[in-house]
């Protein structure tokens, strides 16, 4: 049986996989298409990492351009291991980046930035779409008001962390991505545009 695959590299950047539980059910997702593999790494969990193996996993931190929480699923459902491992990082002289569906307030019922302050350096929000129904519709949300959570997510996140850029694909139907980007600069966040199928 092969290890799990826990962090994998992407160029000068390391990902941490360290759930596959999601928020979204999103129909563009590679795991709802039949496959878990991204740039050739199989990030099929056959149960959660713990604390331990993902802190051995990561090594040195400071080798990486930046060490991000991504992998097939969403890091804020484990928050309590998300935060502890993004302070040994900063502490290690490592950059965290965490990508996320902007859900964290919404599954915890608070608000969580606070937390995120002192460790997580950027924050990549998907969001997808510039109105609610092209968002249900591509990223099948699980909780209802998801859109509405993500995008007041997305404006109370500059707040606390330094760099917040909001995503969405390119060439998923429906989907204006210059309606997007507006979006978010009214909101205080970046914004970069995403290929599909395109990951990285």
């Amino acid at each position: 049986m092969h290890p799990q695959t826990i962090s994998y590299e992407i160029g000068e950047r390391l990902y941490l996989n360290i759930t596959d539980r999601c928020t979204l059910r999103c129909a563009f997702c590679p795991k709802h298409n039949g496959s878990h593999r991204v740039h050739g790494y199989d990030l099929a969990l056959r149960q959660r990492p713990t604390q331990a193996e993902i802190l051995a996993a990561i090594g040195e931190p400071a080798r990486y351009r930046e060490v991000v929480f991504c992998g097939f699923g969403e890091p804020t459902l484990r928050l309590k291991v998300l935060l502890e491992t993004a302070r040994h990082i900063r502490m290690q002289g490592g950059r965290v980046r965490v990508n996320s569906d902007g859900l964290a307030n919404l599954v915890h019922k608070r608000d969580v930035l606070p937390e995120m302050a002192d460790c997580v350096d950027a924050l990549s929000i998907s969001m997808n779409a510039q109105q609610r129904d092209v968002y249900d519709r591509h990223c099948r949300p699980t909780l209802a008001g998801s859109y509405h959570a993500m995008l007041d997510f997305l404006e109370r996140a500059p707040r606390h962390v330094a760099e917040v850029t909001a995503t969405a694909i390119d060439g998923l139907e429906g989907v204006d991505v210059a309606a997007c980007a507006r979006l978010a600069g009214s909101r205080g966040a970046r914004f970069r545009r995403r290929e599909l199928d395109v990951v990285g």
